[in-house]
């Protein structure tokens, strides 16, 4: 039996694509709104956070990555690990990320540093038209917004 070709943007390609580890956070305040950064010379939206070095534990990777983008201290124990997500890459095209996404509720001002060129709160059912990270929209918002109904039904 042979291989049959992959068809460039198919899902098997894909699925075949180089894969990018990263570790993201969810970074959410008390009022529903979560963090959305920009990195410089880039065009989307996505939630703070970034590679995961070799030997480097993904929440480890997740509080050095936001320390040095963003200026937040997470104590230890303080991010819920949510999962592992995959979708295609929002800067490097033909690759995808993999991403150990963790969320984080704080009421801490954060700030622009490290490769960070903005950074914005927004509401995660109405993210306007801000060009995002398909991990970002295919994948976390609708997360939160689930979640946030999951958790309005439990009130009621």
């Amino acid at each position: 039996m042979s291989a049959r070709p992959v068809t460039p943007g198919s899902p098997e390609a894909a699925d075949a694509a180089p894969v990018i580890t990263v570790a993201a956070a969810l970074v959410c305040r008390s009022d529903g709104r979560t963090l959305l950064v920009r990195k410089h010379g880039t065009a989307a939206f996505m939630q703070p956070g970034g590679k995961i070095e070799p030997g480097e534990a993904p929440v480890e990777a997740l509080r050095r990555e936001l320390s040095e983008e963003i200026g937040l201290s997470v104590p230890a124990g303080q991010a819920r690990h949510l999962g592992r997500f995959r979708a295609p890459a929002a800067n490097e095209p033909g690759l995808r990320v993999e991403a150990e996404v963790f969320r984080i509720t704080v009421d801490a001002d954060v700030h622009r540093a490290a490769e960070i060129a903005e950074l914005l709160w927004i509401a995660p059912a109405n993210p306007g038209s801000l060009a995002l990270a398909p991990l970002t929209r295919d994948h976390l918002l609708p997360l939160l917004v689930a979640d946030r109904r999951l958790s309005a039904a439990r009130r009621s």
